[in-house]
């Protein structure tokens, strides 16, 4: 069954004019809406605002003067008259008749009551070339064997061990300072320190090729035979 339409209500013919129209109200709008928000902002607004203008406030400058200086103090030096009848110590001896040729009685110079100071000279414990005994080692412990008595006090005693001597041997070739180091007792300890002091000169220590004083530690042994 067909669905017939009537003529006068046929609305396409009129379509395109629909759709102007609406464009046209929707710009018309949007141009409305523009100008509705300029006016309403601030014609009013705007006459309300005004420039301030503050000045800088200027502030000067003002430079502190230093103080001058004090003027310096002046010195003043007192001077202390003399009147010239001042008396003269009778005890002054002057000859004014002395001349060139006259003689000078000698001159005793004041005697200093105190002692000189001496300094001793550098005792080394190691030097480039040591002190030696004389003919070496081996003549040193004959000298040693020979030399020493056993004390009788040690002998009863059983007592055995070996003393340690130190002296000091001078730049010429003395011995010095003998002490006991570390002993043993019995009468052994003095009996080192006698054979010590009885030595012959030893060649001397040299440091740089000069000699010197040389501290020098010897062990000497007490053994009882049998």
């Amino acid at each position: 069954m067909e669905i017939k339409k009537d003529p006068k209500y046929d609305l396409e013919k009129i379509k395109s004019l629909f759709f102007q129209g609406g464009l046209i109200l929707a710009l018309a709008s949007v141009l409305v809406a523009f100008e509705w928000k300029k006016t309403e902002g601030g014609d009013d607004d705007m006459s309300q605002l005004q420039m301030i203008d503050i000045p800088e406030e200027m502030v000067e400058i003002t430079r502190q003067e230093e103080p001058e200086p004090p003027p310096p103090e002046k010195t003043t030096t007192e001077l202390e008259i003399v009147e010239d009848d001042v008396e003269v110590d009778d005890d002054l001896d002057i000859n004014i008749e002395d001349d060139m040729d006259s003689e000078v009685g000698d001159f005793i110079a004041p005697v200093d009551d105190e002692e000189p100071v001496i300094v001793e000279a550098e005792i080394f414990q190691i030097v480039e070339d040591m002190p030696s005994f004389p003919g070496g080692e081996e003549a040193l412990f004959e000298y040693l064997q020979k030399n020493i008595q056993y004390p009788q006090m040690a002998k009863e005693s059983n007592i055995q061990g070996t003393v340690f001597v130190g002296f000091v041997v001078e730049p010429d070739g003395s011995i010095s300072n003998v002490k006991v180091l570390r002993g043993i007792g019995g009468g052994c300890d003095d009996e080192a320190i006698r054979v010590v002091k009885s030595m012959p000169r030893w060649a001397p220590g040299k440091q740089r090729g000069k000699p010197v004083r040389v501290q020098f530690n010897l062990p000497i042994k007490f053994v009882l035979q049998g």
